[in-house]
């Protein structure tokens, strides 16, 4: 139902950065705008979990393993999120997703490796 594309993914240095991004270009802002969105992540051989959380107002919720370093934010007129990622580690490394929460829609996934 919605078309989202990542972006933004890569290979760095332990304590690097990275920005995920994940648009909606072809998604009109009545649909994209009302909605939650949110970040999971996927390493091998585990469940995909919960990254990060945000409402269509701004407000925003953070797994436990990535406060203080991750930050969700939404350009609702860009109908685009973004995750920006600081002091990496290892243990974030995985495939990351974003979800539009009204229409249960992922994208692709984008890789994220962390190195030591």
């Amino acid at each position: 139902q919605v078309y989202l594309v990542e972006s933004g993914g890569g290979s760095v240095q332990a304590g690097g950065s990275l920005r995920l991004s994940c648009k909606a270009p072809r998604t009109i802002t009545s649909v994209f705008n009302p909605s939650p969105m949110a970040w999971y992540r996927q390493a091998p051989g585990k469940q995909r979990e919960l990254v990060a959380e945000i409402s269509n107002g701004g407000r925003t919720t953070y797994a436990d393993s990535v406060k203080g370093r991750f930050t969700i934010s939404r350009d609702n007129a860009r109908k685009t999120i973004y995750l920006q990622m600081n002091s990496l580690k290892p243990e974030d490394a995985a495939v990351y997703y974003c979800l539009h929460g009204n229409s249960r829609s992922w994208g692709q996934g984008t890789q994220v490796t962390v190195s030591s």
